[in-house]
């Protein structure tokens, strides 16, 4: 006569129903593990060989101060002029602006004159009328200005460039030069005045 264990029979539904839930949860063998997260690697061997920036033109540039000396137009007084990177274009101090035509063109005579001077002499340049531009005043307010091309000599050296007639009598320079001929004349320094004479190259 055999007898049943209810003790043994429960232990044993148990062990059977944690054994089926494992199973359950262990993934299937076929089952492929993602691999461990690693650092990026970089080839740095591209890095070498980057492209270096040379310039354009490999001849020495000379460098101006932020203000100089310049003769206009092949006259005798020297006048004091601003190289302003911050202006597209040049003007100078004009007076008594007056157009007329010449050969069936317009032409434009005006006078120059030193303002910063305490009794300058007065000089009557004539040139061809180039255009007329639209110059903004400090108060918001734009007016016509006659445009001319003028000689200027900084350093010994020539250049001609558009020049708008301005009244600049309140303004330290009589002369400003804008990056559109600083462009041809070189470098600026902006902390340093009157190196034309110096014949500074970079």
């Amino acid at each position: 006569m055999s007898f049943w264990n209810p003790f043994i029979i429960i232990c044993g539904i148990v062990s059977v129903t944690c054994f089926s839930s494992l199973l359950a949860e262990a993934p299937p063998a076929s089952a492929q593990l993602e691999p461990p997260a690693t650092a990026a690697v970089v080839d740095i061997t591209e890095a070498s060989q980057v492209a270096v920036a040379h310039p354009a033109n490999p001849d020495l540039t000379q460098i101006y101060g932020w203000k100089e000396h310049v003769f206009i137009n092949g006259l005798k007084t020297k006048f004091q002029a601003k190289l302003d990177t911050g202006a597209l274009n040049s003007s100078i101090h004009a007076e008594e602006e007056e157009l007329f035509e010449r050969d069936g063109k317009k032409w434009v005579r005006f006078i120059v004159r030193n303002p910063t001077e305490e009794n300058p002499t007065r000089y009557r340049i004539e040139a061809p009328l180039v255009r007329i531009a639209k110059v903004k005043e400090p108060g918001g307010v734009s007016l016509p200005r006659e445009v001319v091309r003028l000689t200027v000599e900084i350093g010994g050296r020539k250049i001609r460039g558009e020049f708008t007639l301005n009244n600049r009598s309140n303004m330290l320079s009589p002369v400003l030069i804008g990056r559109r001929m600083i462009k041809d004349l070189g470098w600026v320094d902006s902390g340093r005045t009157f190196l034309a004479d110096e014949k500074i190259f970079r």
